[in-house]
């Protein structure tokens, strides 16, 4: 069906994808759900930090596990302000009067 020139097209074009660390592969899914799916695998095909938070958030859904303890303790020390000199004390004032 395919000539030589088409195969050596296809096969070259697949090694340059695997060079790039890609793999194509075929999803069955609603018609409805096509740009969905086609946006999500660009964006996890560029290796980014939001892509490695929707990596995340996607397993964490489909796993059905709950959320591991020291979620928010994790964020925080990722912080930029981690190591940063501020002034977070609160000065004590002492409360109004109140007339009961």
């Amino acid at each position: 069906m395919t000539n030589a020139a088409q195969k050596r097209a296809l096969k070259t074009y697949r090694d340059r994808l695997s060079e790039r660390g890609l793999a194509r592969f075929e999803v069955l899914g609603l018609e409805g759900d096509r740009d969905l799916i086609r946006s999500l695998a660009k964006c996890l095909a560029e290796d980014s930090p939001e892509a490695a938070r929707i990596r995340a958030s996607v397993a964490t859904s489909i796993s059905g596990e709950p959320p591991r303890k020291g979620g928010i303790l994790a964020a925080l020390r990722r912080s930029p302000l981690v190591g940063a000199d501020i002034d977070v004390e609160r000065p004590i004032i002492a409360g109004r009067m109140i007339d009961l």
